[in-house]
């Protein structure tokens, strides 16, 4: 057994710097798109992993949770949470990525540190339980910056299409990373002022109040008529954060592919093909770079002073009030957000919204709305936008119109994805 690393060893162990020749070759894959070949923990969606997704973020809306109800809506069955779609991948068969993406691929941003800024969403349809889920990718936009926390960054934005067994295009999910220097980031410790929140039974009461008042629309139609702008969207609460959220989040069916952190002789083998993943903690045991979200001493050694949450929790927890407010009947079509503060352990988030504006968009009744998550020292964590499409007496609420280019793309690479699984070259 090794001895307990040195900090000064371990600071080592992360120093990974972020190349003008890796921005180079980034930049030469914009606009690329190919087939994703990650096989997720979920691949077919069923109704019980719908629901244990949505229980991972905390969603107990019936539409998502319960069958018997579900059959009762105008969708005839559960669906899943829009946002369970960024988790579900079955891999999709394609042709070889040509020789100039692979060499520019090649060990590219080796061990820097990356975490989820933000997205921008769109849905065309819901998800079934029996629908498998597959995907095309590529890198939408590529931005370098230079923060005060973590010095030297790129701003990478990756475009996920996912696509149906139908060849359908169900959503287009455009995920928002930041690439910082690791060893940058321990040393500037903007953060680190920032010390653990404690609770009385009072404060926890508190809390369970918000959660108490909560009102899930479900079967209460709310109608686009009924609604003014500056119509509030209610209080949600979400926290306090805790290391349990993570594995319930994790166990919903977060697997973190294409890293896919896993145990015992898996993770040996992992270990193997992705060796900058793992860095070792201060026992010397290498462990996933993603400890960050549970482990205090891998963060505080990244410059945060303690484990935070994902990215994508707190999106989801923003599809989850979205969708409570809109009821059974309404149809979330668009979401921005930004994330812009970590929210760590012990810290509590409260959601509010407004409604913005009333429009037509494609031939159908649509709202605006604003959201804005605040942690318990009152800061702005999350900041959001998002389009719903409300039903009106005799006119339902539907999903947007596929953009063209995206639909034939899809249809041509689902045709060769089974062309090749039927044996074709």
């Amino acid at each position: 057994m090794s001895e307990i690393l040195k900090s000064d060893e371990w600071q080592k162990a992360v120093d990974f710097s972020i190349t003008d020749e890796d921005i180079a070759r980034a930049e030469a894959l914009t606009g690329y798109d190919e087939p994703s070949r990650d096989r997720e923990y979920i691949q077919t969606a069923t109704t019980d992993n719908i629901r244990n997704f949505a229980h991972g973020v905390g969603n107990d809306n019936p539409l998502h949770c319960d069958p018997d109800y579900a059959r009762g809506t105008r969708w005839g069955g559960m669906i899943a949470p829009g946002m369970m779609a960024g988790i579900i991948n079955a891999p999709m068969k394609g042709d070889p990525a040509p020789a100039w993406v692979k060499e520019k691929r090649k060990s590219l941003f080796k061990g820097v540190h990356v975490f989820v800024s933000g997205s921008t969403w769109d849905w065309y349809r819901p998800i079934y339980a029996g629908d498998t889920i597959y995907s095309y990718r590529g890198q939408d936009s590529l931005e370098v910056k230079t923060s005060e926390f973590s010095g030297r960054s790129v701003i990478q934005v990756l475009r996920d299409v996912k696509v149906n067994q139908h060849a359908e295009v169900v959503a287009v999910y455009k995920i928002l990373q930041v690439l910082t220097e690791r060893k940058t980031a321990a040393k500037k410790g903007k953060y680190s002022a920032i010390k653990p929140q404690t609770y009385t039974d009072e404060d926890i009461a508190a809390i369970d109040a918000i959660y108490a008042a909560e009102e899930v629309q479900g079967g209460n139609l709310r109608k686009f008529e009924d609604v003014v702008v500056g119509d509030s969207l209610g209080k949600m609460a979400k926290g306090p954060l805790t290391v349990t959220d993570v594995i319930c989040f994790h166990a919903g069916g977060y697997g973190f592919v294409p890293y896919k952190p896993c145990v015992g002789r898996l993770a040996s083998k992992n270990r193997k093909r992705i060796p900058a993943f793992y860095v070792k903690n201060e026992y010397g045991v290498p462990d996933v770079a993603q400890r960050l979200h549970w482990d205090p001493l891998w963060a505080q050694a990244i410059g945060n002073p303690m484990a935070y949450d994902y990215g994508v929790m707190r999106e989801n927890y923003l599809y989850h009030y979205l969708t409570d407010w809109a009821g059974d009947a309404g149809i979330v079509l668009h979401i921005h957000d930004e994330i812009r503060k970590f929210n760590y352990m012990g810290d509590t988030q409260t959601i509010t919204g407004e409604v913005t504006g009333k429009r037509q968009e494609n031939g159908q009744n649509v709202v605006d709305v604003a959201v804005t998550f605040t942690n318990q020292r009152g800061e702005e964590t999350v900041k959001a936008t998002a389009v719903i499409a409300l039903p009106s007496p005799g006119a339902p609420a539907f999903y947007q119109p596929v953009p063209q280019e995206l639909a034939t793309k899809a249809v041509q690479l689902m045709a060769r994805h089974w062309e090749l699984s039927r044996g074709g070259n």
